[in-house]
């Protein structure tokens, strides 16, 4: 048996980017959880201290850090 556990990808300050990375890697089979500390989206302000954490199963990190450099290059 395979033991994996759940890895923070990536950490967003902005809830749309963190959206538009889960659903490109869902779109290649990576499932992805955003996960966000603002309880329950009764305190927004909050999330600005932790942003949104993009969270996959470790077995996917190479797979997922891979694509999403394709699909959002580093601006130079």
């Amino acid at each position: 048996m395979i033991t994996t556990r759940q890895i923070c990808l990536a950490t967003y300050l902005d809830d749309m980017r963190a959206e538009v990375a889960r659903t490109r890697l869902e779109a290649h089979g990576i499932p992805a959880f955003v996960a966000r500390d603002d309880c329950g989206g009764m305190r927004p302000h909050l999330a600005n201290l932790g942003g949104a954490r993009l969270l996959i199963d470790s077995a996917h990190e190479t797979e997922a850090r891979d694509i999403l450099a394709a699909a959002f290059p580093d601006p130079e």
